[in-house]
């Protein structure tokens, strides 16, 4: 194997530029020519493809977002998409390909893989940490740092009025950012796509507290919850502030969507080291001969393990941060 390329794709996530960092200097390290993908699957279709050197990276490591561009490719899921990938990939002579994202982007890969025979590595890529196979993934760490210094600076206005607020964040059906987040920044209680929504549960905590003198709280709702067994489509920190109104119409109550400033800004440290120890072994990998691996962490160790076993996996909620989350939330 003498060329080999890189891409990121789907949602960015802080800790991708990391991993294009190690990818492009350990590949050169090790003899390979490195090959930037602009903008995911998309960019590979369409031939947008230009060589990587050392200084290509230099200084990135830290940024959020992805220095190759990003974007969501449905084509990918076709034969002529796939065909088109692959021809950019022959032209250009390259014979393996790490792909930093998600679960979709994995698919891809797979595809290009067993389909194919291109040699293909995954990194995991998205700040949901909704892949079950590995302890976590990049941009995780920076989420949830984000979200917990946003609600620090937000209980100051919070507690001098005397409001209560809904903070709404990011999961994709996957509740870790509100557990994790809710835990280190005290939010007075957590709502995840995991656990069904109980309203009367929830009304009569902020009861409790309002009749111990606490009429300010923080309530962090993840993306995809379920109220009455029915998910809640879109705009979950509106229904859950106007289902708490039809309960407590005199509370003082706001809602807060923080949306994509969860994926911005640099990366934590956390975040880039992963990236850096990812990007390497995805290299160490192809200059191994492996395709079709999903690169992971358990009990901060690096590994790799088949694709198709790592998507296979289902993504389970941590009950135990969950359920110290919540108790610590108590007033």
């Amino acid at each position: 194997m003498k060329r080999i390329g890189v891409l990121t794709s789907g949602g960015d996530s802080q800790g991708m530029n990391a991993a294009i960092y190690a990818t492009v200097r350990y590949g050169l390290q090790h003899g390979f020519e490195v090959y930037g993908i602009r903008n995911g699957y998309k960019g590979l279709m369409n031939d947008d493809i230009i060589k990587l050197t050392a200084k290509s990276v230099e200084g990135i490591a830290h940024r959020g977002g992805t220095v190759l561009g990003t974007a969501r490719c449905l084509e990918m899921k076709t034969v002529e998409g796939q065909q088109r990938a692959v021809a950019t990939l022959n032209k250009h002579g390259i014979e393996g390909l790490v792909v930093i994202g998600g679960d979709g982007s994995f698919a891809g890969a797979k595809t290009l893989s067993t389909q194919y025979g291109i040699k293909t590595i995954g990194i995991p890529g998205t700040i949901d940490n909704d892949l079950a196979y590995t302890d976590y993934t990049l941009g995780f760490d920076t989420a949830v740092t984000i979200v917990a210094n946003a609600v620090k600076d937000l209980r100051d206005t919070m507690s001098c009025n005397d409001r209560t607020c809904v903070v709404e964040v990011m999961g994709n059906r996957c509740g870790d950012i509100a557990v994790y987040a809710g835990l280190v920044c005290g939010a007075e209680a957590v709502l995840t796509p995991e656990v069904s929504y109980d309203a009367e549960a929830l009304v009569a905590r902020l009861k409790a507290n309002a009749k111990k003198g606490k009429l300010d709280n923080i309530i962090l709702v993840a993306e995809g919850i379920r109220s009455r067994g029915e998910l809640v489509k879109g705009k979950e920190a509106d229904y859950i502030m106007e289902d708490i109104l039809t309960r407590m119409p005199k509370i003082n109550i706001r809602s807060m969507v923080l949306g994509h400033l969860q994926r911005s800004g640099d990366a934590t440290v956390q975040d880039r080291l992963l990236g850096i120890r990812m990007g390497a072994h995805a290299v160490q990998c192809l200059a191994n001969g492996l395709t079709n691996r999903a690169i992971g962490v358990h009990n901060d160790a690096i590994f790799d393990e088949d694709i198709v076993e790592a998507l296979a996996k289902t993504k389970g909620l941590n009950v135990a941060l969950y359920e110290l989350a919540n108790n610590l939330s108590k007033y």
